[in-house]
């Protein structure tokens, strides 16, 4: 029977910290930082990133997003962002190359604005001693998720009150163009269940970290 990870409560600035002492030697270390969405996965990582400069990149889960063209061919647009919306074969694949460090690595991101992925945005130089990648389904358990898994050395799960959350997430969908009753309508819709899914494998991370209020994204 698994047991459930340690739960700590740190600042983001502590969190920052604890990620920099994982640079310990000449390796390169993949951490992922999960959670359902609106957890701050994002505001983590980069806080991370601005902390540790060029010792660190970000690489996004986002940017597998399929093409929106393509969920309209296999009719998965209205729940884009559920785990077969992305191509975790792709991003398994290619956090197997970052492991490998012997060349520079190009990542996609997402761009909210134009709601797809970008290819090839985010060069990682064969240097830079610490990967993090952030996104929601990195503790999944089928598909090619655990391949995904396999390749992290550590993953933080960020657990957010869910209220914090869907407020977050309906400002954000309201930022990029949808309706206030809209942005609610696909929260309650698309995201919370996504979510429920989410905390349901929260046990199999290494870490749960709860935010402190005071720096709360």
């Amino acid at each position: 029977m698994r047991t459930s990870p340690p739960t700590v409560s740190l600042t983001l600035d502590q969190l920052a910290s604890r990620a920099a002492s994982l640079i310990a030697d000449n390796r390169r270390y993949i951490l992922g930082i999960a959670g359902a969405p609106g957890a701050g996965k994002s505001t983590a990582s980069q806080t991370i990133a601005r902390k540790l400069g060029s010792r660190c990149a970000i690489v996004e889960m986002d940017g597998f997003h399929l093409a929106n063209r393509e969920l309209d061919r296999l009719g998965r647009r209205d729940r884009k962002g559920a785990p077969d919306t992305f191509d975790a074969d792709g991003y398994a694949a290619l956090l197997r190359r970052l492991r490998m460090q012997d060349s520079t690595i190009y990542a996609p991101i997402f761009d909210r604005e134009i709601d797809e992925s970008v290819g090839s945005a985010v060069p990682v130089d064969p240097e830079t001693p610490l990967i993090v990648t952030e996104g929601n389904y990195l503790l999944f358990e089928t598909g090619a998720w655990p391949d995904v898994r396999a390749s992290l050395d550590a993953v933080w799960y960020l657990d957010v009150p869910e209220e914090t959350r869907t407020e977050r997430l309906v400002t954000r969908h309201s930022r990029f163009g949808r309706s206030s009753e809209a942005a609610a309508a696909w929260v309650h819709t698309v995201d919370q269940p996504n979510a429920v899914a989410i905390e349901a494998v929260r046990v199999r991370a290494d870490l749960i970290v709860r935010i402190e209020p005071s720096e709360r994204p």
